[in-house]
């Protein structure tokens, strides 16, 4: 071993010095019993009780020992290219490039906003005079501010999970928090993972404690809070499709100014191919595409900017007093309901916020706000300042305010810009929307698709073709439907109030159960931001007749898509863990399992995290042989968006030793890379489970050493142990003086202990001896059942409705899931198994 694997043990062995012990059962060969993965690891507490599947027999004993050193201490190898995106330690030029990333993968839908916004507003509340303009540009500059900036830049941002935003982000960080997880699949040891982080609530916030029991004891919170969740990123997804719509028309449209005579059909057609163009350029990840167009949108921004300033300085400085809010109030006054109307087209000014929150993967939280706060920000508002000041004396010039207020010079320049830019901004959502997929699909809400990674460097970084593909679809049937902006900006309206409104529900429960902040701050977040949102929603669904319903029922499809499969997913994993074999099956079976034990290791994979998978007596029963050495593998994802590779592993013995049976739970965060082929991870499984092995023999020798001496303490008082901070237990070979007060018979005492201690050194020998000769040969089991080869077998389990089941039951399950688990990759597809090497075996399994 080497110095720094022994200063490693050293360290895993001093973590027991403050643990407690903890109950196990012994067979005769003096191996520990699994109790079904109940225990908590190291460091946690131990209960007596058995599990039901795990009956004592009579050659079994209940012992008390040292606490289990699981396998999240025993250190796996790294897997090339899995690497986290930290950008603490940048160097200047690679924080410059990070800039121009940020602007070309997150900021391009809110830079857009100019192009439409005004025209959408104008179209529902037309301008009757300056007040007016100065009415609506003073809305869209508190939105702007109020959403944009305080709402995502200044607090939503910092919700983030562990770098990772979105609506399952958040999920996924009160998940952490709280046991409000549907899915039964949680181990005591996985809030152990470093990544957990968890700041539990403290006792003198009496809040946090209560609303924690509320939501981890209610069913029908959970339910309700995973539906907000589900309905927040469909809401998402459906921004994907609407976006581009949006943002490519309302730039090609620049076109009926520029040229004369060119009609909406010509409109449509240019931007039916700019969109295809741009979901092609969609495979080559952000890395590449975001530094490409990154400088353009940098060059965007400043003609934004200095448009702005020309306008203001050519037509009419009085736009600044916009900034006065009473603005607003003159703005209904005057317009009353049309007004109202008008809010729709307002909240399109602070399109994008979501995507900074969604995007935030990418790129650090930091990087996001000083590029928003120093650049964005100010280009923006200049924009809307330029195009209200032009409007004060160009009151018809509504319907195409952005590019009527272009410089005539700078006309084709700024329009070829702004199509760049528009096709950027489309990219924004769409990046959103491959996040929120995997983020949700790790967490079973969502069917398994193939996802590509598009950089080496930065494994947030992806690309999902289906989506990708399936997304260009409904734009383009969007596009051809619905070729008016003022439409489409309603059902852009829609899709960003929805997920808007969810989020802000979300980040309230993580301000009262995590940040545990003052509850007048979390109410007067809440009030101010949601009422805000249901004010706009309220002006956009009176509108959803006009087109824009098409949005919404895409939306509720994807809705029930992703809570179909969180229903299926959820019963199977249920059912599964009702059919689990019993402990008593095995031991009846004895260590050859009933059938002949052929030399290999047999990787049985399942979606159980504790117990024996029901699938396993299948395979006993069909194949004519099973391995030397069976290891249950469950692929598990845990809601943190990063677990450490030296984390990966969690190890448990499964019956006696004599059975060579293994559990292991492979660890996941949502947001890891799953690229190792199988050889890899047959490396990193195997070696792990030898240093597994190792460790607990070495926790067994320290706890046979400790009875030893504590038993020479019962017949001796003189005796004495030490147990030194790295884990090493000393006996100190000359009695404490001061606790005898007959000193006369101490050389008797002292020379009868000597004559026990050289009989207690002799035993201990022996035993030390054995357990090495046990070890090597378990050791030498496991090297010649890899060489003999590993095999995975893999146990695909379905579930139907019972023929007595409600006839909407039976029509999810046998249909809508049935169809979804049918046509959505499989978890093994990451792995690339060669058929060879792979057996299969199906159960159905009735619900």
């Amino acid at each position: 071993m080497t110095e720094e694997g022994s200063e490693r043990e050293k360290r895993g062995l001093s973590s027991m010095d403050s643990m407690e012990s903890r109950w196990v059962y012994q067979d005769e060969e003096g191996s520990e019993i699994d109790n079904d993965g109940d225990g908590r690891g190291s460091g946690g507490e131990e209960s007596p009780l058995r599990d039901s599947d795990d009956e004592d027999n009579a050659e079994q004993r209940l012992i008390r020992t040292g606490p289990r050193i699981d396998s999240f201490d025993v250190e796996a190898l790294e897997v090339p290219g899995a690497q986290r995106n930290d950008f603490e330690d940048a160097t200047l030029g690679r924080r410059i490039l990070l800039v121009f990333q940020t602007l070309g993968v997150v900021f391009g839908d809110v830079g857009t906003s100019p192009l439409y916004t005004f025209s959408v507003m104008f179209s529902k509340a037309p301008v009757k005079g300056n007040e007016d303009v100065l009415g609506a540009l003073s809305l869209v500059l508190y939105t702007l501010i109020l959403i944009s900036l305080i709402k995502y830049v200044l607090i939503v941002l910092w919700a983030n999970d562990d770098g990772e935003g979105g609506t399952f982000a958040l999920y996924s960080l009160i998940c952490r928090h709280a046991k409000v997880s549907l899915l039964p699949n949680q181990l005591p040891s996985d809030a152990r993972i470093s990544s957990f982080r968890l700041k539990v609530p403290s006792a003198e916030l009496e809040r946090s404690l209560k609303i924690k029991e509320r939501l981890e004891t209610s069913l029908t919170l959970k339910k309700l809070l995973l539906m907000l969740v589900l309905a927040g990123t469909s809401m998402v997804i459906a921004d994907g499709v609407v976006t581009p719509a949006m943002s490519v028309i309302s730039a090609v449209g620049g076109l009926k100014i520029g040229v004369s005579g060119f009609s909406e059909d010509h409109v449509v057609m240019i931007s039916i191919a700019f969109i295809i163009i741009l979901f092609s350029l969609q495979r080559y990840g952000t890395s590449k595409v975001g530094l490409v167009v990154g400088p353009a949108l940098f060059i965007w921004f400043c003609s934004l900017g200095g448009i702005g300033i020309y306008n203001l300085v050519k037509y009419d400085t009085r736009v600044l007093q916009a900034f006065n809010p009473i603005h607003i109030y003159y703005y209904f006054k005057r317009n009353s309901t049309k007004a109202w109307y008008s809010l729709g087209g307002c909240l399109l000014c602070a399109t994008g916020s979501e995507a900074m929150f969604a995007d935030l993967c990418y790129f650090s939280v930091r990087s996001v706000q000083l590029t928003f706060m120093f650049l964005v920000l100010p280009c923006l508002l200049l924009g809307y300042l330029g195009q209200a000041a032009y409007l004060m004396e160009n009151h018809v010039d509504t319907t195409q305010a952005f590019f009527s207020s272009v410089p005539s010079g700078a006309f084709w320049p700024v329009f070829l810009i702004a199509n760049v830019a528009a096709l950027i901004a489309s990219r924004a959502m769409t990046t959103a929307t491959f996040s929120c997929i995997k983020q949700s699909s790790a967490l079973g809400c969502f069917p398994r698709l193939k996802i590509i990674h598009t950089s080496r460097k930065f494994m947030g970084q992806i690309y999902i073709p289906v989506m990708n593909w399936f997304l260009l679809a409904l734009a383009l049937v969007l596009v051809c439907n619905i070729s008016s902006i003022y439409e489409i900006g309603n059902a852009y309206a829609i899709a960003e109030l929805g997920v808007m409104m969810m989020t802000t529900i979300l980040v309230t429960l993580v301000m009262l159960l995590i940040w545990q902040i003052n509850i007048f701050v979390v109410l007067s977040f809440a009030i101010l931001f949601l009422g805000l949102e249901l004010t706009f929603f309220s002006s956009v669904l009176w509108s959803v007749g006009d087109g824009s319903w098409i949005i919404l029922v895409f939306a509720v499809v994807i809705f029930l898509i992703m809570y179909i499969w969180n229903y299926g997913s959820k019963l199977k994993y249920e059912t599964e863990v009702k059919k689990k074999m019993s402990m008593d099956v095995l031991r009846e079976l004895g260590p050859d399992l009933g059938t002949v034990r052929a030399p290999g290791i047999g990787l049985l994979y399942n979606e159980l995290a504790k117990g024996v998978p029901a699938i396993f007596g299948h395979f006993l029963t069909t194949l004519p042989a099973v391995h030397s050495m069976i290891i249950f593998v469950c692929i598990k994802y845990v809601p943190v968006s990063v677990v450490p590779q030296n984390e990966r592993f969690l190890f448990r013995r499964v019956c006696a030793k004599s059975y060579h049976i293994f559990r292991c739970v492979a660890r996941y965060g949502y947001k890891d890379v799953r690229k190792e082929n199988h050889q890899t991870f047959e490396q990193l499984l195997i070696e792990s489970l030898d240093k597994f092995i190792r460790r607990e023999a070495q926790e067994r020798s320290l706890e046979s050493d400790s009875d030893d001496d504590s038993g020479s303490e019962e017949d001796h008082s003189l005796s004495r142990i030490l147990i030194a901070p790295n884990g090493s237990v000393y006996s100190l070979g000359v009695p404490l003086l001061a606790e005898f007060k007959d000193t006369s018979n101490f050389g008797a005492e002292a020379r009868a202990l000597e004559e026990g201690k050289l009989e207690t050194s002799s035993s201990t020998d022996q035993i030390s001896i054995d357990a090495e000769q046990s070890l090597e040969k378990e050791l030498s089991f496991l090297r010649k059942a890899k060489e003999s080869g590993v095999v995975y077998l893999l146990g695909h389990g379905d579930i139907r409705a019972r023929k007595d089941s409600w006839f909407i039951k039976k029509l999810v399950i046998n249909y809508f899931y049935a169809f979804l688990r049918k046509n959505c990759r499989r978890g093994t597809a990451n792995l690339s198994v060669p058929h060879s090497h792979l057996i299969q075996v199906g159960m159905t399994y009735m619900v």
